[in-house]
């Protein structure tokens, strides 16, 4: 007889060791710590400059911050920003929809509008407004209004279509650049389906193109608030040229143009926090996660704080 096979398992080896966890060491970048400490050392530097300079008023400064004729001053600087920006995208509207027109006439119309004003400086475009009665004394539409060019052309008006006028040539390319991002198919689908020209405009292609005409255009209103410092040579009295008239009077020159620069930097930030939220809100239907707004941001971090408090 044949000695049976023992079928029982065989020896099993023993089971492998784990691996170690790995400790993973970063990197120390030793030239961010020098670079930091140089730039701060320099900024530390600057401020105790100005801290410390003697023919500096530090408190004259507090004291005209909210002066009557400052605050007015920039009140008018808010108000000839806005108008100005109105007339501005109104206008570029127009002329990027000329501009896009197949007739040549028009077309050829805009683009001679926009080189003309992109190609000049606003400065120059203002003193020509304000001395526009050297050439023209009498403003005369026939039956419809007649009076002197001085008259009419106040430095308010000459302000307005001088900021008004030049912002409308770069709010024609933006408003361009937004209308043709619209794929092509939109307007022949809407076309198809018997709309007009115009009503596709208003109902299909440009509610999809602020998409790309809000982020540019929030730019441009903050640059205008700072342009609009250019109007002091009309003698519009604005917030640069309040703070100019109290810093000549009262031999306080550099401490009315701080002035006058923490309330440009105060108003352009509010309108920065309000072009985000305007962002946020035309992109939506665009991304599908959007990012984070800093109070969210806040939010989260202190939520992480109390739970890890709350483990410990």
């Amino acid at each position: 007889m044949t000695d049976k096979i023992d079928k029982g398992p065989a020896d099993t080896p023993p089971a492998a060791a784990a691996p170690e966890t790995i400790k993973a060491i970063p990197v120390r970048h030793y030239g961010r710590y020098v670079s930091a400490v140089v730039v701060l050392a320099l900024v530390a530097l600057l401020v105790n400059a100005f801290a410390t300079a003697e023919k500096i008023q530090w408190s004259a400064v507090g004291d005209k911050l909210f002066d009557s004729t400052v605050v007015a001053g920039a009140g008018r600087t808010l108000l000839i920003s806005v108008l100005a920006m109105i007339v501005g995208v109104i206008l570029g509207v127009l002329l990027a929809v000329m501009r896009l027109s197949k007739n040549p006439v028009t077309s050829w119309v805009a683009w001679a509008y926009i080189w003309f004003f992109r190609g000049t400086p606003v400065y120059v475009q203002l003193l020509l407004w304000f001395n526009l009665a050297l050439i023209f004394p009498m403003l005369n539409l026939g039956p419809i209004y007649k009076d002197e060019m001085t008259d009419v052309m106040t430095p308010f008006m000459c302000a307005l279509l001088g900021l008004g006028l030049n912002e409308a040539a770069y709010m024609a390319e933006i408003c361009r650049a937004g209308l043709m991002a619209v794929d092509e198919g939109q307007t022949e689908a809407a076309h198809a389906l018997g709309m007009s020209h115009g009503k596709t405009l208003r109902r299909i292609v440009i509610p999809q193109a602020m998409r790309v005409i809000v982020p540019p255009t929030g730019n441009e209103f903050i640059n205008m608030l700072k342009t609009s410092s250019l109007v002091y040579a009309v003698t519009y009295n604005e917030l640069l040229r309040a703070t100019s008239t109290i810093g000549s009077t009262s031999y306080a020159v550099m401490e009315m143009l701080f002035v006058a620069s923490i309330w440009y930097l105060v108003m352009t930030s509010v309108f920065s926090v309000f072009q985000y939220y305007l962002e946020r809100r035309f992109a939506r239907g665009s991304s599908r996660n959007l990012p984070a707004t800093p109070f969210q941001k806040i939010r989260a971090n202190l939520l992480s704080l109390r739970s890890q408090g709350g483990a410990a």
